[in-house]
């Protein structure tokens, strides 16, 4: 049974199912040959071992047969992947893809930015992919793609979605502590649907009336909420849940001393993460958001963890 999701899965499943198929072949073959010579060719019925001479043919052929089998199976491998490599359509939707540790984001041409991957069905899209910490892979199975992400580059991978629904993604690349929570989805609509949503400004009016609403869009944008919680559960790092007003005992230059959460130590944190390393946590695990975040980002950030807290001032 094909999958037939995306412009490549049927590539890549027919190629799976040729070379899954000479694998069985050869393993009954070979299973069935070894029990016969097992019988066969057993101690008890011969007793006297018997001199064979070799077989110049015989030879040739099992050297010829698998060399062909071989070369079979990498040309249908490589008629899969070639299309993956090509270049996308020139009316390809262009989303920019950052994978960090444990988080996606996307990032649409109008300037909408979501943590799960929104696209019309019918419609190539285009992903461009940087990472900004360590090497992360983008797989999307039912769509049969896979792209690892490098720091420092930006990877593109393209793709047409064929049917509605939403499909499992995840980062096939080992990345750290929480690489197996790196996942979303990919939500494929309508086009109508897509248009609606892409020119829909409900979320932005939202941000401006409520409280805080601006905050957490950039905690999840960013990808804050993987190692930060917002109910008090202990992750990578420290919750967000009654942080702001309160105490906490940190550990600077291998110093340990109190410090209140303020404004103030919510921006240094931001931006200069291995300052101040509170009491049962790590070094080393959080980058430095200098270059991403602006002051006023920050602002809505800590305006937003007030709202977790008992203490507002």
């Amino acid at each position: 049974m094909y999958s037939n999701l995306s412009n490549f899965s049927e590539g890549v499943d027919s190629t799976f199912v040729i070379i899954f198929s000479i694998i069985a072949i050869f393993l009954v073959g070979l299973t069935c040959t070894l029990i016969y010579f097992l019988i066969r060719y057993r101690e008890k019925k011969n007793p006297v071992p018997t001199q064979i001479k070799g077989n110049v043919w015989l030879e040739i052929i099992w050297v010829i047969i698998p060399i062909v089998l071989v070369m079979g199976m990498f040309y249908y491998g490589w008629m899969a992947w070639i299309p993956m490599l090509s270049k996308a359509p020139a009316d390809a939707i262009e989303i920019k893809t950052t994978a960090q540790m444990w988080s996606w984001r996307f990032e649409y041409e109008n300037g909408k930015k979501t943590d799960s991957l929104i696209i019309p069905v019918g419609r190539p899209v285009v992903l461009k992919m940087i990472s900004p910490d360590v090497i992360h892979s983008l797989y999307i199975p039912a769509f049969r793609i896979k792209r690892d992400i490098v720091p420092g580059r930006i990877v593109e991978m393209w793709f047409e979605a064929n049917k509605e629904g939403s499909y499992d993604l995840f980062c096939a690349e080992y990345c750290g502590l929480q690489h197996s929570f790196m996942t979303t989805s990919v939500n494929v609509l309508s086009q109508d649907k897509y248009d609606n949503w892409y020119i829909d400004t409900t979320e932005i009016i939202q941000i401006m009336v409520t409280p805080g609403a601006a905050g957490l869009k950039l905690i999840k944008d960013n990808g804050c909420i993987a190692c930060h919680s917002l109910d008090g559960s202990k992750l990578v790092g420290p919750s967000y849940k009654n942080i702001f007003g309160h105490e906490v005992e940190v550990s600077t230059n291998g110093i340990n001393r109190a410090l209140l959460v303020d404004a103030e130590y919510i921006k240094n944190s931001i931006y200069n993460p291995d300052d101040d390393i509170v009491k049962g946590f790590r070094k080393g695990l959080m980058r430095s958001y200098k270059n991403e975040l602006t002051d006023k980002d920050i602002e809505q950030i800590t305006i937003y963890i007030k709202t977790l807290s008992d203490k507002k001032e």
